[in-house]
């Protein structure tokens, strides 16, 4: 085993790695991967057979949201083993651990994809594009027989107006909106996830899709609404409905859009005023403050308004 520190796995958690793997494997190097903040991921190189093979190892250990989903280990490997399955440029499922018992918490193994997180990119188009063409092609995946099932984080029955808005009679329309009837839709595998975080690029492609433990069945409107909220705390609302174009461009005629999922992935964040995410500043992002996120939320929020108006005029005439 290589030396203990921060870097690197406990050596409970290397040696189940090892044996998941090839028990004769040598570990060469770990690193600890920035980003994950609701579990530690680590990478881990091992030689086996004469060449060396990479690895993620992802290590739940957030008792609070272990305690809503006891299950995340088994949930993220068969997630994973559905996404791969379907030929989804996902990671392959290795081991888990669903207890804990011989890893200290529950653990998954997973092989690890080539490409990097890109936040930052040279043409925001392609960019754009690709993460647009990337969720489509998740949400031609079929899910009827997935075992898990799309559930909102929120308790929108209790929700109430953010006190940090400077638009509270907007966030009452919201939530009037969001507490009407759910459009119909055809439920497809989804991520559940979807954000820049957790897309990886070489070069001006997309060469995979990371933390599938929120994958689901359910709306792929769900997802759409997720990223273009992300997009639109990161860079605005301009990149969120650029890409909504590009995944319409992409869906084509047999996918049908309704702004109440974008709305109702809005309204599952209110747990608190909204803040700089984690996950950027840990990939480099600077120029965010929490003032900025709440203004950017206020607008976005005032755009899906006009939306839902103009989406429904739009219907009423057809």
């Amino acid at each position: 085993m290589i030396p203990q520190s921060e870097h690197t796995p406990p050596d409970r958690v290397l040696k189940w790695v090892v044996n998941s793997v090839d028990p004769l494997a040598a570990v060469q190097s770990t690193r600890r991967l920035q980003g994950g903040i609701s579990s530690i991921i680590h990478s881990v190189s091992l030689r086996t057979h004469g060449e060396v093979r990479e690895f993620v190892v992802r290590q739940f250990d957030n008792e609070e949201w272990l305690k809503d989903e006891p299950d995340l280990a088994l949930h993220e490997a068969e997630s994973l083993r559905w996404a791969y399955g379907n030929g989804l440029c996902a990671p392959q499922i290795i081991a888990f651990n669903e207890s804990g018992r011989e890893c200290g918490v529950p653990t998954v193994l997973m092989t690890r994809l080539e490409g990097s997180v890109v936040l930052n990119p040279a043409n925001y188009d392609l960019w754009l594009n690709g993460l647009a063409e990337s969720l489509v092609k998740i949400h031609a995946v079929e899910a009827d027989s997935f075992p898990w099932a799309y559930f909102t984080y929120n308790d929108i029955d209790t929700l109430e107006i953010p006190s940090w808005s400077s638009s509270p009679e907007l966030w009452s329309r919201v939530l009037d909106i969001v507490r009407g009837p759910k459009p119909k839709f055809k439920p497809c595998f989804i991520h559940r996830d979807y954000h820049p975080t957790n897309v990886l690029w070489t070069g001006n492609y997309v060469s995979g899709v990371v933390d599938w433990v929120n994958a689901c069945r359910g709306p792929a409107g769900i997802d759409i609404g997720h990223c273009r909220l992300n997009l639109a705390m990161l860079l605005g609302v301009q990149s969120a409905d650029q890409f909504l174009s590009a995944y319409l461009s992409h869906a084509g005629t047999e996918f049908s859009y309704s702004p109440y999922w974008d709305i109702l992935s809005l309204v599952d964040i209110l747990f608190g005023p909204p803040t700089v995410y984690q996950g950027w500043t840990a990939l480099g992002v600077t120029g965010l403050t929490d003032t900025l996120m709440v203004e950017r939320i206020d607008r976005y929020m005032a755009s899906l308004v006009e939306r839902v108006s103009s989406h429904s005029d739009d219907m009423n005439h057809k």
